[in-house]
């Protein structure tokens, strides 16, 4: 398992991430907006440039970011625009992690398997943390 820092943007991710890059050097491992996600997304066009998930590899931990879902209700509050992700090993670890995190507080995305092609869920803990669990999934061979 693995933990590292998800920082969230309203509208200025990118400009955020070219300035940690500058700082700390490296390549990004993945850069993509809301425009390359799936059809049934309905992303507006003013919103389809902006950063659906950057990662920038920092030493041995992975920064990661986003600007904020257009649609989301909650006001951007900065300086309370983080949470935790957790790369969990396997499924089951996933579920159980997001069991006892979610205890008390409020499940944001239930755990499900998504278009990246991984096992994912967040939720905010009862001490108002965000967490994000990840799983990678085997690739799908073609039928």
């Amino acid at each position: 398992m693995t933990l590292n820092t998800y920082l969230f943007f309203d509208g200025n991710c990118k400009d955020a991430f070219e300035f940690y890059r500058s700082v700390f050097g490296g390549e990004f491992d993945t850069l993509m907006t809301y425009g390359d996600g799936p059809p049934d997304m309905e992303v507006p066009d003013e919103n389809k440039d902006q950063i659906m998930h950057v990662s920038l590899p920092v030493g041995s931990s992975v920064l990661m970011g986003s600007d904020r879902w257009y649609a989301q209700p909650e006001p951007f509050a900065p300086g309370t625009n983080f949470g935790i992700s957790i790369l969990a090993e396997s499924p089951e670890q996933s579920d159980d992690l997001f069991t006892k995190l979610s205890d008390g507080g409020t499940v944001k995305m239930k755990m499900e398997k998504v278009f990246w092609g991984a096992y994912f869920g967040s939720l905010t803990d009862r001490f108002g943390i965000d967490w994000m669990i990840n799983c990678e999934l085997p690739a799908e061979s073609p039928d």
